[in-house]
């Protein structure tokens, strides 16, 4: 990986490969207790709480694995930091203070934040240049794919913490790393239309969707490493099927980009094929994939297409 000059552990160095994720609190912590508190007395009741526990640490959240294996990238990787995890929170500086002496406590280099006392955090997405925003609120996930941003709301997951050190992404094709319109043709004219169209357009490239540059982030951070030991994996895990596979596969060589597996499942349940995978985290837009998906991996909903209006 190219160096620059400056202290490599000063978030002002950065690199042009580097990965930013932006994520919320609640997405990283457990803090459904003190949610729900807020939900049920008010903010008055919650800041109370939050000062008076101040220095009892949180719980991991659902995604407090998958940061974890991105921060752990940097010790793999030289000089410059590939990838850069910053917070973003609803909550204020002052019941916020929880949540830093917790990151501390794990030893999670995270340094930036921001935290906007009930405002929505996706307003400083763009000024951070994520790549990719984690959030446990819906809207400011909308608002953040509305704004060009790959986002994801974090589901609640039962799913345990994948062993060993690799990385591993897996991906929903259709109104995630591509656009819609497949869908839409599915929706709307029947599986045995969107396999004629997809065959009739095989060498035309399919639109970007909505994580096609996070895709792309993270490609740029896989070729910083040999690709017989890389600690990152992708995987394309999508309903599609042949022949409707071809468009696909020829889409992502046009586009340079790679993906390590390429499951075309046909319509089957997704879950036990992300098990077997192994995925640290799974991006998908249709609501029942994700609900199936959720029951064995960390899985983040893309309100993003034709299955979410």
């Amino acid at each position: 990986m190219s160096k620059q000059a400056g202290n490599a552990h000063d978030p002002s160095s950065s690199s042009d490969n580097r990965l930013v994720v932006a994520i919320s609190s609640r997405a990283l912590f457990d803090m459904g207790d003190s949610h729900a508190l807020f939900e049920r007395e008010g903010l008055d009741a919650y800041r109370q709480f939050q000062i008076a526990h101040e220095e009892e640490i949180l719980e991991p959240g659902v995604a407090f694995p998958l940061v974890q294996k991105l921060l752990g990238l940097n010790r793999l990787a030289g000089d410059v930091p590939p990838v850069e995890v910053i917070l973003l929170s609803r909550n204020s500086g002052d019941t916020g203070l929880r949540i830093f002496n917790s990151i501390q406590h794990y030893g999670l280099e995270i340094s930036r934040a921001a935290f906007t006392s009930g405002a929505p955090t996706s307003d400083y997405v763009a000024p951070f240049k994520a790549d990719l925003f984690l959030s446990a609120n819906a809207e400011d996930v909308g608002r953040a794919l509305a704004a060009g941003v790959a986002a994801a709301t974090i589901l609640p997951s039962s799913a345990p913490p994948r062993a060993g050190e690799q990385l591993r992404i897996a991906f929903d094709g259709d109104a995630v790393i591509f656009g819609d319109e497949g869908e839409r043709v599915s929706r709307e004219e029947g599986l045995e239309a969107f396999h004629r169209s997809e065959t009739e357009r095989a060498d035309e490239p399919l639109s970007v969707g909505p994580f096609r540059g996070f895709l792309s982030a993270v490609h740029r951070l896989q070729a910083a490493f040999p690709a017989e030991a890389s600690p990152i994996r992708t995987a394309l895990v999508t309903a599609r099927s042949a022949p409707a596979h071809k468009r696909v596969i020829l889409t992502l060589r046009r586009w340079g980009v790679r993906i390590d597996e390429a499951l075309f499942l046909g319509g089957r349940d997704k879950g036990p094929f992300l098990d077997a995978f192994g995925a640290d985290i799974f991006f998908d837009d249709s609501p029942a994939n994700v609900e199936s998906a959720r029951k064995h991996v960390a899985t983040g909903h893309v309100p993003h297409g034709v299955s979410n209006r």
